[in-house]
């Protein structure tokens, strides 16, 4: 039997196909997806913790970086991190343990890259978020 973290990672990447594909974010809001991914404006039952589960998106340059100011403890962490481009590229992502520091990973963007980006972060506890913005 597959243990629960490969599960997470497996269910991760299905999850931001699912979400991603669509290169439209909207259709997470739909109730289709309603309580399967979160974002700040669904955050679901989940309402009170879009501060410390939503991810931050930072750009310099070509460089993006992914916070989620979230605390990590073996009990209750931020699993991964991943950042897509509009048209379903996975950029890339970062696996994290409860021991790590903080939740943040680094990411450089395809050269003249213009469009939406869209950020995930997976809590062990409180799901799957996403969040975008534009290059």
């Amino acid at each position: 039997m597959t243990d629960r973290r490969d599960f997470l990672k497996g269910g991760m990447v299905a999850a931001s196909a699912l979400v991603v594909g669509s290169a439209n974010l909207a259709v997470a809001a739909t109730p289709m997806y309603t309580n399967i991914v979160y974002t700040k404006a669904n955050p679901g039952k989940w309402s009170k913790k879009v501060g410390s589960h939503l991810p931050s998106i930072t750009i310099e340059g070509n460089k993006v970086t992914l916070f989620t100011k979230h605390g990590m403890a073996a009990k209750h962490f931020i699993v991964r991190h991943t950042l897509v481009l509009e048209d379903g590229t996975v950029v890339g992502a970062k696996v994290f343990k409860g021991t790590d520091k903080e939740a943040r990973s680094s990411y450089e963007l395809p050269a003249g890259y213009k469009g939406k980006v869209f950020a995930t972060s997976f809590c062990n506890l409180h799901d799957f978020w996403v969040n975008e913005t534009t290059v």
